[in-house]
């Protein structure tokens, strides 16, 4: 599996401050007791502007699935990369690779837990495991 480097910035700099310490944050209108993804700039259902960090549980489950079949590079075939949206446990939903996931574990409501890995030149990104 490859990951591209991410790089933070202001906005996501406390999301990748958590990641380097194994921890799942995503954004909570706390006005209105409702979560959002963490590139959200306002709350996702009523648009309320009082986001603030709060960590999650880093467990949900898993909603569909694509597998992007891996590519020939110097008559190597790199392997196939399974990427999947899971609703985490407070409701929003991400989009994780699944670094270790077989096709055919994959189903419609497998628990996932999340974990987090770091490519080279990059902040630690979460990914996905089926629990």
């Amino acid at each position: 599996m490859t990951l591209a480097a991410v790089v933070r910035d202001d906005h996501s700099a406390p999301f990748f401050e958590a990641t380097a310490e194994g921890r799942l944050l995503l954004r909570y209108s706390p006005s209105q007791d409702t979560w959002s993804d963490p590139a959200a700039l306002v709350c996702s259902t009523t648009q309320a502007d009082d986001l603030e960090w709060r960590e999650a549980a880093g467990t949900g489950r898993l909603v569909t699935w694509t597998i992007k079949p891996g590519r020939r590079r110097d008559d190597v075939v790199a392997p196939d990369t399974v990427i999947g949206i899971v609703e985490l446990d407070e409701g929003p939903w991400m989009s994780l690779q699944f670094p270790d996931a077989a096709a055919a574990d994959l189903a419609v409501d497998r628990a996932v837990r999340v974990g987090f890995v770091q490519p080279e030149g990059s902040e630690h990104l979460p990914v996905g495991h089926l629990a």
